[in-house]
């Protein structure tokens, strides 16, 4: 209020300033010049406090009006003398008196205001940094009560087994007394692992939505801090307010951010992270009773974890949240759908079936994807063909079409891809192909994209040796047509030959080499990748030994693969020149060319044996 008082003050005299008469100095010559004319009207004589000084003002009549013609004077006396004997009447009003309010008063007001705002507009920005170094060891953790949107177990789906063993922690804050009467001590902390989008956190949220308790939420990396004993402050913090509200749970999520294994570092003297996981260790199962408390963490990185916090008393259970079977997939999708309106077509049963592997976030960015697909077209309802352009786009990428390529370089890629589509067909457990395409997506020029039809928990050796032939098919139909390679199947060879390397390295699938594992791949990320891989477990002799491994695996794949792409060459230079008419085809599409192709071997196969019995057809 009062800030605004000042502006409007500062407003009406700049106005007072800009609207009023219009004032001239003039000189002494012109001021007589005037006196003597017609024109004036009034003379008006202004002492200033300084006396005799002073100033005479003249109204003069003008054409726009009335102006004001002004002249300072250094004795007023001798001005009135020289009016007097021109005979000019003229007004002498008396010296101005100080205004006290303006004088006094309004400069204190002006004063104390100018103060009050320049200590709100402290308090409003510089104060929040002072509040925050004030509150720098204060928990940072987001209290959820009755009063939010509580999230419950129906609108977790495909998670069921991972649902049962939560009931437990809700069935223990709703009524503890029927465990602690039989001596049972409920879990202190719950572990949820699993990959990233399975639902980890969304379970946490159901726990304390079904439970009606509080729901303390916090990051691993809201505790760590660049001052040293500023995480195990908040630690402390977190845990006494946990007290005022038991029965309550603490959800950490990410908690590989502030419980990484202890002594893995490469010295120096920053060991925050270490004093805050240890006052996590201490207030989860220390000296102090933390009763009605229950902690709840999650992590895609349980192998990084210090094996003090995974111990019983602290994390006394691991919920393996994996990805979801083809049920689970269904009710997910069924879940997602919701708010979504479906075409008759869309058959929620055949998408997870061909969605294997994905999470429960890959399923709601699908569905994402296709209802912005629909909304693109304008449409009020999702189509069978939106689920599917939005396959394609969350399992590799857009669509590039307005890229200009080369017909030499269409025609490359089309038997490329071609050549790695054969081998999805033929082999048996790697197939079928959902589509063919040569239309830039991402980083490739072109992609090939299977459809497992079923969820497998096991790879086996045969289906690795048969991932490695698809993926050399590319290159192998490069060399077939063009007799020469290209740059294109880079990725392809380093996913084969990684591939390769475990199975002798780390699976044991290899005669010459054993069941001994000499995977140098450990996941040394403590101390820096590069230098945890300087140095070998094994000798240069094993060394060389699996690099022949390796190369024999690749080798013996390569000519698996020139030998099927061979005795499907008709398929081959059929698929391609589709691809080059249509740039884009289907899985009806492509094993229509197969169908064609064993009729036409079924007819030669049987002119052949008619000419051998000397019929002629």
């Amino acid at each position: 209020m009062l800030l605004t008082l000042i502006i409007f003050l500062f407003a009406m005299l700049w106005f007072t300033n800009r609207f009023e008469q219009r004032e001239d100095e003039i000189t002494w010559k012109e001021f007589e010049s005037l006196i003597t004319s017609e024109n004036v009207k009034d003379v008006v004589i202004s002492q200033n406090k300084a006396v005799p000084t002073g100033r005479v003002e003249l109204t003069v009549k003008g054409r726009d009006g009335d102006e004001l013609r002004y002249l300072y004077v250094s004795d007023v006396n001798d001005i009135q003398e020289y009016l007097k004997e021109k005979n000019i009447t003229f007004e002498m009003p008396d010296i101005p008196q100080d205004n006290w309010f303006a004088t006094s008063i309004l400069p204190v007001l002006i004063t104390v205001g100018a103060l009050l705002v320049i200590f709100f507009l402290m308090n409003r920005q510089g104060g929040g940094a002072n509040a925050k170094a004030m509150n720098f060891g204060k928990s940072r953790a987001r209290l959820s009560t009755d009063r939010d949107k509580k999230i419950t177990f129906s609108q977790v789906a495909g998670l069921q087994e991972e649902k049962e063993e939560l009931e437990e922690i809700v069935d223990f804050l709703r009524a503890p007394k029927k465990y602690i009467q039989v001596g049972a001590r409920i879990p202190k902390g719950v572990l949820l692992v699993g990959p990233p989008g399975t639902g980890k956190t969304l379970l946490a949220k159901a726990v304390a939505g079904e439970a009606g308790v509080p729901f303390f939420t916090i990051s691993g990396s809201d505790f760590v801090e660049m001052f040293v004993g500023v995480g195990a402050s908040r630690v402390r913090d977190l845990f006494e307010e946990a007290k005022r509200n038991a029965p309550c749970i603490i959800f950490i999520d990410e908690i590989d951010a502030v419980a990484r294994r202890r002594g893995t570092g490469m010295g120096g003297g920053h060991d925050e992270r270490e004093q805050t996981l240890n006052q996590l260790l201490v207030e989860m199962d220390g000296f102090g009773v933390n009763e009605g408390i229950i902690v709840m963490a999650a992590t895609n990185r349980v192998d990084i974890l210090d094996p003090a916090i995974l111990r019983p008393g602290r994390f006394d259970r691991k919920v393996m949240v994996g990805r979801p079977d083809v049920q689970g997939r269904e009710e997910i999708l069924r879940v997602h759908a919701n708010g979504k309106p479906l075409s008759e077509e869309i058959d929620l049963k055949q998408i997870a079936q061909t969605t294997a592997g994905f999470t429960g976030a890959d399923l709601e960015n699908l569905l994402n994807e296709a209802a912005i697909i629909a909304a693109k077209e304008d449409r009020m309802f999702l189509m069978q063909e939106d689920i599917k352009k939005a396959f394609v786009k969350v399992g590799i990428g857009a669509e590039k079409k307005s890229r200009v390529i080369s017909d030499k370089e269409k025609r490359i890629t089309a038997f490329h891809e071609a050549g790695h589509a054969i081998l999805f067909h033929v082999l048996p457990d790697v197939g079928p192909v959902y589509s063919v395409s040569i239309i830039p997506t991402g980083g490739a020029g072109g992609y090939t994209m299977p459809l497992p039809e079923k969820d497998e928990m096991f790879n086996t050796k045969g289906k690795m040796l048969q991932d490695i032939t698809v993926a050399l098919g590319g290159r192998v139909a490069e060399e077939e047509v063009f007799d020469d390679i290209t740059t294109g199947a880079s990725q392809d060879i380093k996913q084969a030959t990684g591939l390769a390397k475990s199975m002798v390295t780390k699976f044991g699938m290899s005669e010459e080499i054993g069941l001994i594992n000499y995977d140098d791949d450990s996941d040394e990320v403590f101390i820096g990748r590069d230098l945890a891989h300087t140095h070998r477990r094994y000798g240069e002799g094993v060394a060389s030994m699996i690099d022949k491994e390796v190369k024999r695996i690749i080798d013996e794949c390569y000519d698996r693969a020139k030998s099927i792409i061979h005795k499907y060459d008709d398929v081959l230079h059929a698929c391609a020149d589709l691809l080059l008419e249509k740039e884009k085809i289907s899985r009806e599409e492509f094993e229509a060319l197969f169908a064609v192709s064993d009729r036409n071997k079924t007819y030669l196969e049987g002119a052949d044996s008619h000419e051998e019995t000397g019929v002629i057809l």
